[in-house]
Protein backbone atom coordinates (compact mmCIF):
# COMPACT_ATOMS: atom_id res chain seq x y z
CA UNK A 1 0.00 0.00 0.00
CA UNK A 2 1.26 3.56 -0.58
CA UNK A 3 2.02 5.50 1.94
CA UNK A 4 1.96 9.35 1.94
CA UNK A 5 5.08 11.74 2.93
CA UNK A 6 3.49 11.27 6.86
CA UNK A 7 3.04 7.88 6.96
CA UNK A 8 -0.77 8.07 5.97
CA UNK A 9 -1.83 5.29 3.97
CA UNK A 10 -3.28 6.22 1.07
CA UNK A 11 -6.34 3.99 0.31
CA UNK A 12 -9.01 4.43 -1.90
CA UNK A 13 -11.42 5.94 0.52
CA UNK A 14 -8.83 8.54 0.60
CA UNK A 15 -8.75 9.16 -3.07
CA UNK A 16 -12.22 9.20 -3.50
CA UNK A 17 -12.62 11.82 -1.09
CA UNK A 18 -9.80 13.91 -2.37
CA UNK A 19 -11.38 13.67 -5.67
CA UNK A 20 -15.06 14.99 -4.55
CA UNK A 21 -13.68 17.21 -2.11
CA UNK A 22 -11.70 19.02 -5.20
CA UNK A 23 -14.61 18.68 -7.46
CA UNK A 24 -16.77 20.29 -4.48
CA UNK A 25 -13.21 23.55 -4.26
CA UNK A 26 -13.98 23.69 -8.52
CA UNK A 27 -17.39 24.46 -7.89
CA UNK A 28 -17.05 26.81 -5.51
CA UNK A 29 -14.93 28.25 -8.03
CA UNK A 30 -17.63 28.40 -10.55
CA UNK A 31 -20.34 29.60 -8.45
CA UNK A 32 -18.13 32.73 -8.32
CA UNK A 33 -16.58 32.96 -11.80
CA UNK A 34 -19.79 32.77 -13.74
CA UNK A 35 -21.03 35.97 -14.71
CA UNK A 36 -24.49 33.90 -15.71
CA UNK A 37 -26.58 33.47 -11.94
CA UNK A 38 -28.63 30.16 -13.28
CA UNK A 39 -24.89 28.93 -14.07
CA UNK A 40 -23.92 30.26 -10.73
CA UNK A 41 -26.92 28.80 -9.03
CA UNK A 42 -26.21 25.40 -11.05
CA UNK A 43 -22.85 25.18 -9.53
CA UNK A 44 -24.15 25.71 -6.00
CA UNK A 45 -26.46 22.50 -6.26
CA UNK A 46 -24.06 20.89 -7.44
CA UNK A 47 -21.48 22.12 -4.47
CA UNK A 48 -24.34 21.10 -2.18
CA UNK A 49 -24.89 17.52 -3.12
CA UNK A 50 -20.97 17.02 -3.11
CA UNK A 51 -20.66 17.96 0.29
CA UNK A 52 -23.63 15.76 1.32
CA UNK A 53 -21.56 13.23 -0.63
CA UNK A 54 -18.41 14.00 2.03
CA UNK A 55 -21.12 14.01 4.74
CA UNK A 56 -21.67 10.48 3.72
CA UNK A 57 -18.35 9.41 2.58
CA UNK A 58 -17.31 10.78 6.65
CA UNK A 59 -20.17 8.45 8.56
CA UNK A 60 -22.60 11.49 8.93
CA UNK A 61 -25.53 10.08 7.46
CA UNK A 62 -27.78 12.66 8.89
CA UNK A 63 -25.53 15.65 8.18
CA UNK A 64 -25.54 14.24 4.33
CA UNK A 65 -29.48 13.83 4.26
CA UNK A 66 -29.92 17.42 6.07
CA UNK A 67 -27.61 19.20 3.33
CA UNK A 68 -29.65 17.51 0.35
CA UNK A 69 -32.75 18.44 2.13
CA UNK A 70 -32.15 21.90 3.50
CA UNK A 71 -29.74 23.41 1.59
CA UNK A 72 -30.12 21.59 -1.84
CA UNK A 73 -34.18 21.29 -1.16
CA UNK A 74 -35.32 24.31 -0.44
CA UNK A 75 -32.04 27.23 -0.22
CA UNK A 76 -31.93 26.49 -4.21
CA UNK A 77 -35.29 26.70 -5.05
CA UNK A 78 -35.42 29.31 -2.94
CA UNK A 79 -32.73 31.12 -4.35
CA UNK A 80 -33.84 30.44 -7.88
CA UNK A 81 -37.16 31.59 -7.49
CA UNK A 82 -35.53 34.81 -6.57
CA UNK A 83 -32.99 34.81 -9.38
CA UNK A 84 -36.78 33.90 -11.63
CA UNK A 85 -38.98 37.05 -9.86
CA UNK A 86 -36.22 39.57 -10.35
CA UNK A 87 -35.26 38.63 -13.87
CA UNK A 88 -31.88 38.66 -14.35
CA UNK A 89 -30.76 37.83 -17.54
CA UNK A 90 -26.98 37.75 -19.10
CA UNK A 91 -24.83 41.17 -18.51
CA UNK A 92 -24.25 42.86 -21.79
CA UNK A 93 -20.47 41.88 -22.09
CA UNK A 94 -20.06 44.50 -25.60
CA UNK A 95 -20.11 47.60 -22.98
CA UNK A 96 -18.16 45.85 -20.53
CA UNK A 97 -14.07 47.34 -20.39
CA UNK A 98 -11.34 45.02 -19.36
CA UNK A 99 -10.36 46.06 -15.63
CA UNK A 100 -7.03 45.39 -14.53
CA UNK A 101 -8.30 44.73 -10.84
CA UNK A 102 -9.83 41.72 -11.72
CA UNK A 103 -6.61 40.15 -12.67
CA UNK A 104 -5.09 41.79 -9.78
CA UNK A 105 -7.64 40.16 -7.55
CA UNK A 106 -6.87 36.47 -9.37
CA UNK A 107 -3.49 36.64 -8.54
CA UNK A 108 -3.87 37.54 -5.18
CA UNK A 109 -6.08 34.80 -4.77
CA UNK A 110 -4.45 32.47 -6.38
CA UNK A 111 -1.01 34.06 -4.06
CA UNK A 112 -3.31 33.04 -1.20
CA UNK A 113 -4.77 29.61 -2.05
CA UNK A 114 -0.77 29.08 -2.29
CA UNK A 115 0.17 30.39 1.07
CA UNK A 116 -2.84 28.78 2.86
CA UNK A 117 -2.24 25.44 1.12
CA UNK A 118 1.85 25.72 2.09
CA UNK A 119 0.81 26.18 5.89
CA UNK A 120 -2.46 23.73 6.17
CA UNK A 121 -0.76 20.51 3.98
CA UNK A 122 2.24 19.98 5.84
CA UNK A 123 0.00 19.42 9.25
CA UNK A 124 -2.83 17.56 7.66
CA UNK A 125 -0.46 15.01 6.50
CA UNK A 126 1.00 14.14 9.89
CA UNK A 127 -2.92 13.98 11.47
CA UNK A 128 -3.81 10.08 11.89
CA UNK A 129 -7.07 8.68 12.27
CA UNK A 130 -8.75 8.26 15.90
CA UNK A 131 -9.95 4.81 17.09
CA UNK A 132 -13.60 4.95 16.48
CA UNK A 133 -15.14 4.62 20.11
CA UNK A 134 -19.17 4.82 20.94
CA UNK A 135 -19.38 8.38 21.12
CA UNK A 136 -17.59 8.64 17.77
CA UNK A 137 -19.71 6.33 16.03
CA UNK A 138 -22.91 8.65 17.29
CA UNK A 139 -21.76 11.80 15.84
CA UNK A 140 -23.31 12.47 13.01
CA UNK A 141 -26.53 11.34 14.33
CA UNK A 142 -29.58 12.70 14.60
CA UNK A 143 -30.17 12.47 18.44
CA UNK A 144 -26.08 14.41 18.78
CA UNK A 145 -27.02 16.98 16.24
CA UNK A 146 -30.79 17.83 17.89
CA UNK A 147 -29.10 18.25 21.16
CA UNK A 148 -25.84 20.34 20.12
CA UNK A 149 -28.86 22.21 17.90
CA UNK A 150 -30.94 22.99 20.26
CA UNK A 151 -28.89 23.72 23.17
CA UNK A 152 -25.66 25.05 22.12
CA UNK A 153 -26.24 26.66 18.88
CA UNK A 154 -30.17 28.13 19.63
CA UNK A 155 -30.10 31.54 19.13
CA UNK A 156 -27.58 31.12 15.91
CA UNK A 157 -30.06 28.60 14.53
CA UNK A 158 -33.48 31.19 15.58
CA UNK A 159 -30.77 34.32 14.22
CA UNK A 160 -30.97 32.63 10.46
CA UNK A 161 -34.51 31.59 10.19
CA UNK A 162 -35.34 35.23 10.77
CA UNK A 163 -32.63 36.09 8.62
CA UNK A 164 -33.92 33.69 5.70
CA UNK A 165 -37.65 35.12 6.53
CA UNK A 166 -36.42 38.67 5.65
CA UNK A 167 -34.63 37.29 2.52
CA UNK A 168 -38.14 35.90 1.04
CA UNK A 169 -39.98 39.08 2.48
CA UNK A 170 -37.34 41.63 1.04
CA UNK A 171 -37.50 39.55 -2.62
CA UNK A 172 -41.35 39.48 -2.74
CA UNK A 173 -41.26 43.32 -2.06
CA UNK A 174 -38.73 43.79 -5.08
CA UNK A 175 -40.86 41.57 -7.20
CA UNK A 176 -43.99 43.63 -6.17
CA UNK A 177 -42.42 46.69 -6.87
CA UNK A 178 -41.58 46.26 -10.79
CA UNK A 179 -45.50 45.13 -11.31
Amino acid sequence: MNHAAGGVPVTPELLLFGAVAGAAALCAVGVVAFNNAIRSALCLVVNFFLLAFLYFTLNAEMLGITQIVVYTGAIMVLFLFVIMLLNLGAPNLLVEKRDPKKYLGILLGCGMFVLLGSQVLPELIKVHAAPLTPELAKFGGPEAIGRTLFTSYMYPFEAVSVLLLIGIVGSILLAKRRI
